[in-house]
């Protein structure tokens, strides 16, 4: 059985299509099950709890979270419609949103988080359908600054939440029994290697546990009074549909969360799609638009049933590496795991007994590798000194808009309660620099024409105009319209040589620096990706039987690099001419 792409990881023993036995897909759907209803759980507790709710609320919400989570990890597995990746994605309650969740229950109570996370789900159905249109707005430096502001807003509320310990507890009782839990927790995540790392967390909260016990932290009240199964209705809040001003300052802010999380979204589902098969394969941003799609449903079902939002787990990569098991019954059976769960309040009200120290603890672990995976997408999109500057800079207005230090006594409540949150303030500042960046960068020229061998002149007149105004020689300009024909006969093939009426074809070209030319094909989405179809035509070109497999070689000659992204509306290929050497 071969290795993963690269000899990374161990071999994938059942691909997604594949059905491993009954034995198998039950204990590692209960393996995954109980090492993920702990966070889902715990940051519904950090939330409610932070922002001082009663207990009653806080069952209802965590059950509501376990029975979303549950419902859109089978979506992300089955693909029901639009709906859904079609790979194990384990879905559960997003961290990024703990500071507005906080805010929204402080300033409306329950409803008004429940409008809010409603009304921003339909955002990411929007931007699930125009996916293709936004890449260039939503950039990983916009995405990596967001998640880095993240901590600045919610670390505050993560250290009272260490401090907070019921009366006549000792002293010591709070800061020795987080620091037993992180102490844990880090000893395991740095030392540990394969599956044992992945238990970090949860070893670390029952040694802080065992801790918490000797001090008499714990409380099991709640779990004697929960029942064993069904559902704490009376917990529902409803809906606040008065839209006051506190609906409208932090709608802004839900929005941004709403984004970061559909771009950790993306980033787990290409990932996902990465270690999922024997052999390597091209993204298929279908499956991209899918998972989004069932994100925002998961979001939905949360606001309906006033909780805290979801989202996809970057765990379900390194679980799927290290098992070697892809399969999309793994995925569904994980997602009946949690709906069961969800109707034993007994075994969430255990959960939910945990002190507030132990939490907060849990959670600066988490809210720290937040703050560096922020880091790591900024980093990984390339640097440079335009996009230092903006994650600088918003960095900073975001952090000092969060202190209270940036004008906002000069502004009148509503923009000081809309701007005083870091994420909302940095991600405006990030958003609107980078858009600025790309306006005031090298104009791009259009042509819009049909996808057919008669578009070849028209294509070529509109290159050597385009060459003119670049100042590129005549081995350049022969080059791009070399590539730009084979990419036009790729594409055809792509398209099956379907009959009908024509297809509309774009063709977007820039002159960058260092004699660079990028093209941009985009027309109607066809089957298959023309990546794969190249690393084929490359690698084993007996077997290939498509039509223009010898336009695939010519084009990976040409091009110095070619990005095929298949959406269900469209396919985009992005095509990279470097000026050919003297």
């Amino acid at each position: 059985m071969a290795s993963q792409p690269g000899g990374s990881g161990p071999a994938v023993r059942f691909e997604p299509d594949e059905n491993p036995s009954l034995s198998v897909t039950i204990g590692l759907a209960l393996q995954y099950c109980v090492l993920t209803v702990g966070p889902i759980v715990l940051t519904v507790a950090i939330v409610v709890r932070t922002a001082g709710e009663s207990e009653l609320f806080l069952s209802w919400a965590a059950c509501a979270a376990l029975l979303v989570s549950g419902i859109t990890t089978m979506v992300q597995a089955r693909r029901l419609w639009r709906f859904g990746s079609g790979y194990i994605l384990l879905m559960g309650t997003s961290g990024a949103f703990i500071a507005v969740a906080v805010a929204s229950l402080v300033q409306g109570g329950p409803a008004l988080l429940a409008t809010l996370v409603a009304a921003s789900a339909l955002f990411q159905f929007l931007l699930a359908s125009r996916l293709s249109l936004l890449r260039r707005i939503i950039t990983p430096t916009v995405a990596g600054t967001v998640i880095m502001l993240i901590a600045v807003t919610v670390m505050p509320l993560i250290l009272d939440l260490i401090e907070r310990v019921p009366e006549g507890a000792p002293t010591a009782a709070g800061p020795v029994t987080a620091a037993l839990t992180l102490g844990v927790t880090m000893v395991i995540v740095l030392r540990a290697t394969g599956a044992m790392r992945l238990w970090g967390p949860v070893i670390g909260i029952v040694a802080g546990s065992v801790a918490a016990g000797l001090f008499g932290l714990f409380s099991w009240d709640a779990v004697g009074a929960a029942p064993w199964f069904g559902l704490p209705l009376e917990g529902w809040p409803g809906f606040d549909f008065s839209f006051g001003p506190a609906f409208w300052a932090l709608l802004p802010a839900f929005v941004f969360v709403t984004l970061v999380g559909a771009i950790e979204t993306i980033g787990d589902s290409v990932a996902v799609q990465r270690v999922s098969w024997r052999d390597e394969r091209a993204t298929d941003f279908r499956g991209v638009q899918g998972a989004v799609m069932a994100d925002g449903l998961g979001n939905f079902l949360s606001g309906l049933l006033a909780t805290v939002p979801n989202t996809t787990y970057s765990s379900s990569v390194s679980i799927v590496e290290i098992t070697g098991v892809a399969a999309r019954r793994v995925g569904v059976g994980i997602g009946i795991g949690f709906c069961v769960l969800a109707l034993v309040p007994k075994f969430v009200a255990v959960i939910l007994s945990i002190p507030d120290p132990i939490i907060g603890a849990y959670v600066v672990v988490l809210i720290a590798i937040l703050f560096v995976l922020g880091m790591r997408i900024v980093v990984g999109d390339g640097m440079n000194y335009r996009k230092a500057a903006i994650v600088g800079v918003s960095f900073w207005v975001g952090s000092g808009f969060q202190s209270g230090g940036l004008f906002i006594d000069q502004m009148s409540p509503f923009f000081a309660e809309m701007l005083g949150n870091g994420m909302t303030s940095g991600g405006l500042t990030a958003l609107v620099l980078s858009v600025f960046v790309e306006l005031a960068g090298p104009r791009r020229k259009r042509l819009v024409t049909t996808l057919g061998v008669d578009a070849l002149p028209e294509i070529s007149g509109f290159l050597e105009g385009v060459a003119a105004r670049a100042g590129w020689d005549g081995d350049m300009l022969r080059r791009v319209q070399l590539a730009s024909e084979e990419a036009l006969v790729s594409l055809m093939g792509e398209e099956g040589g379907a009959g009908g009426a024509a297809r509309r074809l774009r063709l977007s070209v820039r002159s960058e620096r260092g004699g660079v030319a990028e093209l941009e094909f985009l027309a109607v989405s066809g089957e298959g990706n023309l990546e794969d179809r190249m690393a084929l035509a490359g690698e084993h070109s007996v077997e290939i039987e498509a039509e223009h497999d010898f336009s695939l070689r010519l084009l990976r000659h040409l091009a110095g690099s070619v990005r095929h992204q298949k959406y269900h509306d469209t396919d985009i290929l992005t095509v990279r001419v470097e000026a050919p050497a003297a």
